[in-house]
């Protein structure tokens, strides 16, 4: 039986979701459910049992704990989101709680796909994501993004 990975809730209706670490075969069988056939790791390791259902596919984007990711890093996690949704295919990112590193990513996207501020997409993930971008650095790094893309 599919079981939702601790943390879980979509950004962007079948096309976007935050999840904390997902460990079972029941959590990767819950994503390709609803829809997610991608899954974006940005923790230092793989999760386990992540081979246990060969629909899902894993990216993985290594950033240390309570740091920002880098541009190149931003980059190839748009480009991995916008691939899968030009396909119909949903994508899940996570970090170890889903907080930090997965909501500075989520902010990301916000950026770019909803013309937001950076402020105001750091605003928006944490009214749907509680808890989410932790450090400073982290929210540099999506304001600066904004900056960028401008």
């Amino acid at each position: 039986m599919a079981v939702a990975p601790p943390n879980f809730s979509w950004v962007e209706s079948q096309k976007l979701a935050g999840l904390a670490w997902p460990s079972t075969t029941a959590h990767y069988q819950f994503l390709l459910d609803h829809g997610i056939q991608h899954l974006v790791c940005l923790c230092e390791s793989k999760p386990p049992n992540s081979d246990t259902c060969p629909g899902l596919i894993l990216h993985h984007i290594r950033i240390v704990d309570f740091t920002p990711p880098t541009l190149d890093q931003i980059m190839t996690f748009l480009s991995i989101v916008e691939e899968a949704n030009c396909k119909g295919e949903g994508v899940g990112v996570h970090c170890m709680h889903g907080h930090g590193r997965t909501g500075t990513m989520l902010a990301c996207y916000l950026v770019r796909t909803k013309k937001m501020s950076g402020v105001e997409a750091i605003k928006e993930i944490r009214r749907l994501r509680p808890g989410s971008i932790e450090t400073q650095d982290q929210e540099r790094a999506v304001v600066q993004f904004h900056q960028h893309i401008l």
